[in-house]
């Protein structure tokens, strides 16, 4: 019988550099993490950029797999009135469709409803990842709107879907 890999969330240490420029420089899903214009993004520009704390959540998680760190699940935008905050996860390429960003997100809402407080989380997706919407649907994500041709990716306009969960709504 085989066991199932071993899915945790830790804190970001400077060993985590490699990884996290990776993602960070991956032209390939630049568009699924951000807003900024494609460019390739130098170690230098990386490490200035995390210097000056522009790469911070308000929690950033590595998510570790056997204790082999395999992405990041970040909380941030925390509204500490309204008691919400955005969650934002990104995986290396070899390192999807495994279950592993589900599992992980999953310890991040735990975390952010149990540890911190909020009352409900939001996310961001364009509309043509039927695999991370899936995946967030799976923790209990709703689709709460969208954007209409909101994103330029690769060439085409396309929209961006709006998804939340509320604490009320959780299955923890």
């Amino acid at each position: 019988m085989l066991e199932e890999p071993i899915v945790t969330l830790r804190a970001v240490s400077d060993d985590d550099e490699d990884l996290l420029y990776r993602i960070a420089a991956d032209l390939d899903t630049w568009e699924e993490r951000s807003p900024a214009s494609p460019a390739p993004l130098s170690l230098a520009a990386y490490r200035a950029r995390r210097a000056r704390g522009e790469l911070d959540g308000d929690a950033d998680f590595i998510i570790s797999v056997d204790g082999r760190a395999v992405g990041r699940c970040t909380l941030f935008h925390e509204d500490r009135l309204a008691r919400h905050a955005e969650v934002g996860i990104a995986l290396l390429p070899d390192e999807r469709g495994r279950g592993y960003g589900t599992e992980g997100l999953r310890q991040a809402v735990e975390f952010g409803f149990g540890r911190r407080n909020l009352r409900r989380l939001y996310l961001w997706v364009l509309a043509s990842n039927r695999a991370a919407i899936a995946s967030y649907g799976k923790v209990g994500f709703v689709e709460e709107g969208r954007h209409r041709e909101h994103c330029w990716v690769r060439g085409r306009y396309e929209d961006e879907v709006a998804m939340g969960l509320l604490r009320s709504e959780w299955r923890g």
